[in-house]
């Protein structure tokens, strides 16, 4: 189902929800008279914040205004016209220029309305078979809130009691003293009487009030202790578990694990925090404003504990800011000099504590693994301490009402330069991991409160050249994948098992090409590469750094790493399709794929990566042996991506006539037909042929002839009535026809 059609089944305050995701910056009504059009793009797939995608965003962005302004002319509604109409003027006026601010609006509105759909949908799972489900957390910390603002609420009850029951016993303390003064200037006896009576109910109301007082500021007290104690419980909840695993599935999908952003619900949470937090603070320091007004001495130096409280409360606040500012869209892992890059940071209590009414000012710097370890230690870097220069690395964070968003894209930094640590043993410039820190100073509560915030990148490692590549982005990978949360930047273990290299090596190749996992077989054939045997692998087994991707393979001048990087690059860029579809073994050794192929008829082949040549695939494909009786398999010398840039593979398996069958037994057009590269030989505009470089073997075995069903009936004419449609008969019986005839 649409998800605009899931969003018109909400009801009450999920609907409402989404009424308030849309205000001026993107008006509902545009929402649902460009529903369908809305949904059918790709917004996943465009990064606002990064300039190759500028292009097309303007690309969609047109289309949105061209679309928009087509359904205007279909409308029969004469006020939905006129709202359109408003709203396509707002769009070219607003964002024209800027159509990136577009693209970010809509994403946030998109992600809100599938956030709060989903969570209404489970909520309605979970009413009908709560016994069975594990507690929702996203229920449990929105419930834990709303006690958190009940509470506040009951404080603000107790406080706005007690400063009536100050300024009452203000009024008869005053009046008490008033008739006392009176008593001692009057001589009249009556007069005296009835001040007396009236003193001493004066009085005894302010004894009443005393003791109300004291109870009022106990129970204040004993409140404000128990929000801290919940605040601080929910907070480490939000903070040390959930935006720190928000950060875990950030850094995974770095190594292409599907990542589930909850950034919005975890803002959400973190403004809520801030709300609460500053309302408590606020309702402390009034207490302590009154109690100094009138001082009461309570037992046990109860009112003692509020400057604790008020510190303890501040330091929550402080946590919340200092952590909460953290870097949306990391900067590229593995880092080239003098290329430009893009990040983004964003605060997410930025809509609260007034922090956008001075925007703050944001700098990157580029620090090495032991500045970082300093950095944790000290809680600040020292001027000048930078290990690289970084152009256009200033910037100051923007408010976006539409989304409630404080942040900053950087869109132009480049690495003019770096400062690298000496090296020991046996370690490469592509093991030295680096981090970019991002600094800047909130204000809080109109400048009330002043932090210093900073916050670190994932690990970067950063190269020169291009072929520097594969090795930098196997420190990258090995990072990703076994970082330890809390660990010391940057370590990570020296070994782990087979099974977790075997996960993050599917995960990369799933990713890289389009979804199709590594069958149990693959694995196995990448294990007997690590381990440098072709026996059975224990999946507990573990492998060492070096195995990865430090020690070559045996007879080999690359390592596994290196060998892997390069099959999944060639795979990425020219054999995608061929991958997904199942036509490529790819990881399968030489004598297995022998095997595989002299039990199947003359002709049949197979696709294999290489072994000799990282990034080279080979054919292999059986024949009828030159030299002695029965048949033979034969590998064709590895295609790599330069040949592919020249003609595709499967134009290159349609040149190659003597393969026949893809294995076990596919006709090859049956398989690859829907690859080929339709030739028409027509001229171009200077009136030349365009020629074609066609692949061709001399000398590769026994060749074998197009089948020709033509010839084939008419040797068959005489004893049957009808032509043969032998494009239907097994392809093996006709090719041992066609060969032994």
């Amino acid at each position: 189902m649409a998800l605009w059609a899931r969003v018109q089944q909400l009801h009450g305050e999920a609907l409402q929800q989404v009424g308030m995701a849309y205000q001026d910056a993107f008006p509902i009504d545009v929402r649902c008279a460009l529903a369908p059009w809305i949904e059918e793009q790709n917004w996943a797939e465009l990064d606002p914040d990064n300039p190759q995608h500028d292009i097309y965003i303007a690309q969609v962005v047109n289309a949105f205004f061209s679309e928009l302004e087509n359904k205007l002319a279909s409308v029969e509604d004469f006020l939905m016209r006129i709202k359109l109409t408003e709203a396509a003027n707002e769009f070219r006026a607003k964002y024209s220029s800027q159509p990136q601010q577009l693209v970010r609006v809509i994403k946030h509105c998109l992600n809100t309305e599938m956030r709060i759909v989903q969570h209404a949908e489970d909520f309605m799972r979970g009413v009908s078979s709560a016994i069975h489900l594990a507690p929702d957390p996203v229920q449990e910390i929105n419930l834990a809130l709303d006690k958190l603002r009940q509470k506040a609420q009951e404080s603000g009850e107790d406080l706005r009691k007690m400063l009536q029951c100050q300024e009452a016993f203000v009024i008869q303390y005053q009046e008490s003293s008033k008739r006392q003064a009176q008593m001692q200037q009057s001589q009249d006896v009556d007069f005296i009487t009835k001040a007396q009576k009236e003193k001493h109910l004066y009085d005894a109301a302010v004894r009443n009030q005393i003791q109300e007082l004291i109870r009022l500021r106990m129970k204040l007290i004993d409140g404000f202790h128990s929000t801290f104690m919940d605040l601080n419980e929910l907070q480490k909840r939000v903070l040390d578990t959930e935006l720190i695993k928000w950060k875990r599935a950030q850094q995974l999908a770095g190594n292409g694990e599907p990542f589930l952003n909850n950034l919005d619900q975890i803002q959400e949470w973190c403004e809520a925090l801030a709300d609460i937090i500053w309302q408590n603070r606020q309702q402390i320091r009034q207490v302590e404003t009154l109690a100094s007004q009138v001082p009461l001495n309570i037992p046990g130096n109860v009112m003692e504990k509020l400057p604790v409280l008020n510190n303890q409360i501040t330091g929550l606040l402080s946590s919340l800011v200092t952590s909460t500012f953290i870097i949306e869209k990391q900067p590229p892992q593995v880092l080239k000099t003098n290329t430009r890059f893009a990040a983004t940071v964003r605060l997410l209590v930025g809509s609260k504590l007034s922090v956008y009414m001075t925007p703050p000012q944001v700098k990157v710097t580029i620090i090495s693994e032991a500045q970082a370890i300093a950095l944790l230690k000290n809680d600040k870097v020292g001027p000048g301490e930078a290990s690289g220069e970084i152009l256009n690395n200033m910037g100051t964070m923007e408010y976006h009402q539409a989304t409630r968003q404080l942040s900053v894209s950087f869109r132009n930094l480049q690495l003019r330069k770096i400062k690298r640590a000496e090296k020991k043993g046996t370690e490469s410039v592509m093991d030295e991991k680096f981090s970019l820190l991002f600094q800047s100073q909130f204000k809080v509560g109109g400048g009330e409160l002043v932090f210093q915030v900073w916050t670190l990148s994932l690990p970067v490692v950063v190269i020169v050249h291009g072929n520097q590549d594969p090795h930098a982005w196997a420190t990258i990978t090995w990072d990703n994948a076994f970082a330890e949360p809390g660990r010391v930047p940057f370590q990570v273990p020296e070994k782990v098992s087979w099974k977790e290299v075997a996960d993050v090596l599917n995960t990369k190749l799933k990713k890289a090409n389009t979804g199709r996992s590594l069958s149990e077989d693959n694995l196995q054939f990448l294990a007997g590469k690590v381990f440098r045997s072709s026996g059975f692998i224990d999946p507990s087994a573990m492998v060492t750094w070096s195995q990865f991707c430090k020690e070559p393979l045996p007879e080999r001048n690359f390592t596994f790493w290196e060998w892997f990087y390069a099959t999944m690059k060639v795979t990425r860029e020219h054999l995608k399709h061929l991958w997904t579809d199942g036509l490529i073994i790819g990881f399968i050794g030489r004598h297995q794929a022998e095997e595989m192929l002299l039990k199947k008829c003359t002709g049949t082949f197979l696709l294999r990566f290489s072994d000799s040549e990282a990034g080279g695939v080979t054919i292999a494909w059986v024949t009828d042996s030159q030299t002695r009786e029965g048949q033979e398999v034969l590998m064709i010398q590895p295609f790599t991506s330069r040949d592919f840039t020249i003609r595709p593979l499967a134009d290159r398996i349609y040149d190659l006539k003597h393969l026949l069958f893809l294995y076990p037994d596919i006709p090859k057009d049956q398989a690859f037909g829907k690859y080929y590269t339709p030739y028409t030989g027509d001229s171009n505009a200077n009136g030349y042929v365009r020629p074609v470089l066609v692949t061709h073997l001399p000398a590769a075995g026994a060749q074998f002839p197009e089948v020709d069903y033509d010839l084939l009936n008419m040797e068959f004419a005489p004893e049957v009535d009808e032509p043969v449609d032998f494009s239907s008969i097994n392809v093996c019986d006709l090719v041992a026809y066609t060969h032994t005839s």
